[in-house]
């Protein structure tokens, strides 16, 4: 069972770094010491880009996809997150061309990407453009071929017949479970993670199912790799305790299921506002939370964003980005990726050259200049604001006097004008998106489309 209990001492401390923050007489949203791990400064107002290098250009190499980190630094993004580099397995590979998380040595560079010099010149030209690179670490499992099945079987989980399994529970064939009771495929996946940050420059992990894998491990591995630099971790899970020693964001599926339940009208405003009132009593404050509205699994499996949120889907976006959270742009997404991407496959994005989706840029500029939207105890955290119309209207403030961001969103398919109560957001604002020059005060009212959102910034 995952333990996912708040402390009592734990609640007041976050209750009172809330109180402090949003007060008129806090200064800053520094990090604050009731989290135990600690987040490289660059990853303040970062911005998580996913990649996935076979899909991501014609020829689906390091070398190819080298050419758009000019385009990526320049539209504003901070991390790029590239899926599983390493060879791929044949032993029960799924498809033509398998699952990268089906890993065959996870001390080696996939060929079909390219060579390890490519790769080495791709994560210098991203620090050159002022971007980090993390990789997609796949630490649960490996594939059924992987050399160390058969030099360290006692490495891998057995079922009761003394057999090597996929892990349990899941329809993952061409993969065979780790069992990390062992100390030894401890040091070697610790030592490994290590390589690639020491001996490559790389900047962190994602690490897939994070779950699955003790805390502990996580723990431990985090503290080797920061002895050798500031890394950034996110994990595929959603379990409060892994920020407490490994990692400095997790996946907000919360977050998600809510979206797409309001998209879709099986719920309203209300539950949005019901989840940012959870995270803020039950997670710590400084814990980033990634926000997506697209990944490669939602894109191979549930179908492609756009049609998932219908016209939900720009709001949606939007809010990712200006809610409490990290936010992530899934490769494609800026050029209105339109289709499923075969997982197992060959099956490049058409780019759309000179056709770039301007909000992502425009939202990316924002987060960066505003503090207040900047990711974890870095931020600010989220003010409620009443209006007249909850059950459809969600808005917030986030920061204080002329550092505020009052966003309104309209998460129904109807028009609705709406006032609001308090005083929260009184003053003189600018519309982030349009320039537009707006006052609020006792009685003012704002209209809103459906699906319509505004943000402002106080002036």
């Amino acid at each position: 069972m995952l333990r996912i209990g708040l402390t009592l001492t734990a609640a007041l401390a976050l209750s009172a770094c809330d109180a402090a923050i949003g007060s008129d007489t806090a200064t800053s949203y520094e990090p604050q010491p009731y989290v135990q791990i600690e987040a490289p400064e660059w990853a303040a107002d970062a911005v998580i880009y996913q990649m996935n290098t076979r899909q991501f250009t014609q020829e689906g190499t390091f070398a190819a996809a080298q050419e758009h980190l000019p385009r990526l630094a320049e539209m504003g993004v901070d991390i790029v997150w590239l899926m599983p580099i390493h060879p791929i397995g044949e032993a029960k590979r799924k498809g033509v061309m398998g699952s990268p998380y089906s890993v065959l040595d996870y001390r080696a560079v996939n060929p079909d990407l390219g060579t390890e010099e490519e790769f080495r010149a791709f994560v210098d030209a991203a620090h050159e453009q002022g971007l980090k690179v993390i990789l997609d670490w796949v630490a649960n499992h490996s594939a059924w071929d992987n050399p160390l099945t058969q030099s360290n079987p006692e490495w891998y989980t057995r079922t009761p017949e003394g057999e090597m399994m996929p892990p349990e529970g899941t329809d993952w064939s061409d993969v065979v479970d780790f069992d990390f009771s062992n100390p030894g495929l401890r040091e070697y996946m610790t030592g490994s993670l290590a390589y690639w940050v020491r001996e490559f420059g790389v900047d962190g992990y994602r690490a897939d199912v994070a779950g699955y894998v003790p805390t502990d491990f996580w723990e431990t591995a985090r503290a080797e790799l920061d002895a050798i630099k500031p890394v950034f971790m996110l994990a595929e899970w959603e379990t409060r305790d892994l920020h407490r020693g490994a990692f400095d964001a997790t996946y907000a599926w919360g977050w998600k299921e809510v979206m797409q339940k309001i998209a879709k009208g099986d719920t309203d405003a209300s539950a949005m506002r019901g989840y940012f009132a959870t995270q803020k009593v039950s997670w710590p404050h400084a814990a980033m939370r990634m926000t997506y509205t697209d990944n490669h699994d939602q894109n191979s499996w549930d179908g492609v964003a756009s049609d998932i949120y219908g016209p939900a889907y720009k709001t949606a976006i939007a809010l990712s980005f200006t809610a409490h959270g990290i936010p992530l742009i899934y490769n494609g997404q800026e050029a209105d990726l339109d289709r499923q991407l075969a997982f197992f496959e060959k099956d490049e994005i058409e780019w759309k050259v000179g056709e770039y989706d301007p909000l992502l840029r425009q939202l990316i500029a924002l987060k960066t200049q505003e503090r207040a939207l900047w990711n974890g105890a870095w931020g600010a955290p989220m003010v409620d604001v009443p209006t007249s119309a909850d059950d459809d209207v969600f808005a917030f403030v986030r920061g204080k006097g002329e550092d505020r961001v009052f966003g309104v969103f309209n998460l129904s398919g109807r028009e609705r004008t709406v006032t609001f109560d308090f005083a929260r957001h009184h003053g003189s604002f600018t519309d982030a998106l349009s320039g537009e020059a707006n006052e609020f005060e006792d009685g003012t009212s704002l209209t809103l489309g459906a699906w319509g959102y505004r943000i402002f910034t106080a002036n």
